[in-house]
């Protein structure tokens, strides 16, 4: 890879899932020793600091189908402005989660300069939830169905009116936990997924291979790499809010991120649902920045 202008952007939010602690993430990454890291490969690395988040004491009930729904507004919002000042200065954004509803405001960022963006959504989860289909009314389990235009109007309409990325530009890779309504939607919107079936019988090589000619066939104009730490096997990043046994390995993750490095298509890029509170003496954390190293060009020889 090109050496990088990086912008690092860190968002502690833990609003979006019912969990406390993953609003430390963007920290633990940084005390993992990202910024050195991507400094060592050769990039330049600008870290923004983190976007404010109110403090929110008293949270919605659990019967609530969008739980904390103002406050995910008001730092997606904050997000999302920064992210397109960012792209628009021709920086590579970097963004630190968080929990996953951070993507909502990530992609309407990116969508004021890509009209054709793709999306690798790399997640044991599908996220294609509304607050019609979502069991718990936990918002990040729905940023890629507001991002592709269904949802609550005031997540679909944050920062850019509508739709930010085309259903037929998505492909999901490390699904194994779909709740009812979003395996509907997949069918009905004709979203790509790569469960885990798909990785044990084929292996990732030839999974990433088809995710990158896919993506290549529809012609987009730049690909956002969104990565939730459980997509991997717990046995490697314990510290996630929302644990999937039987995932991708950490040597398969790095494989993936290999060869995303050479295609040169990654433009933008999001690591997300870092738990300190649950993890193993930062364990998830490491494993998300040594993922970083293979994703921005790291090398052993």
């Amino acid at each position: 890879m090109k050496e990088l202008n990086m912008s690092i952007i860190g968002v502690p939010l833990d609003l979006g899932q019912s969990r406390r602690g993953v609003d430390m993430g963007p920290s633990a990454i940084r005390y993992a020793g990202a910024v050195e890291r991507l400094e060592a490969i050769g990039h330049v690395v600008r870290d923004e600091g983190n976007i404010p988040v109110d403090a929110v004491e008293r949270r919605d009930s659990n019967d609530s189908s969008l739980k904390n729904l103002e406050e995910v507004i008001k730092a997606n919002t904050k997000l999302a402005e920064k992210v397109e000042a960012v792209v628009n200065d021709g920086d590579f954004p970097l963004v630190l989660g968080g929990d996953h509803s951070i993507a909502i405001g990530t992609l309407a960022g990116l969508a004021t300069k890509y009209e054709n963006l793709g999306v690798i959504w790399y997640d044991a989860h599908a996220d294609l939830n509304t607050s019609e289909t979502s069991p718990s009314g936990n918002i990040h389990g729905m940023p890629l169905a507001v991002s592709i235009g269904l949802g609550h109007e005031s997540l679909v309409n944050l920062h850019k009116d509508g739709q930010k990325v085309k259903p037929e530009n998505v492909v999901i890779i490390g699904a194994r936990s779909v709740d009812p309504g979003e395996r509907q939607l997949i069918k009905e919107q004709g979203i790509k997924v790569f469960t885990m079936h798909e990785i044990d019988k084929h292996g990732m090589t030839a999974v990433m291979e088809e995710v990158l000619a896919y993506l290549k066939e529809r012609n987009v104009d730049g690909v956002h790499l969104s990565l939730d730490l459980d997509g991997l096997d717990p046995l490697y990043t314990p510290g996630v809010g929302t644990p999937v046994p039987g995932g991708i390995s950490y040597r398969e993750s790095h494989l993936a991120m290999e060869m995303l490095e050479e295609s040169g298509m990654i433009t933008s890029a999001e690591f997300v649902e870092v738990n300190p509170i649950l993890d193993k003496q930062n364990k998830t954390a490491d494993v998300a920045v040594g993922l970083m190293g293979s994703l921005f060009g790291e090398k052993l020889l």
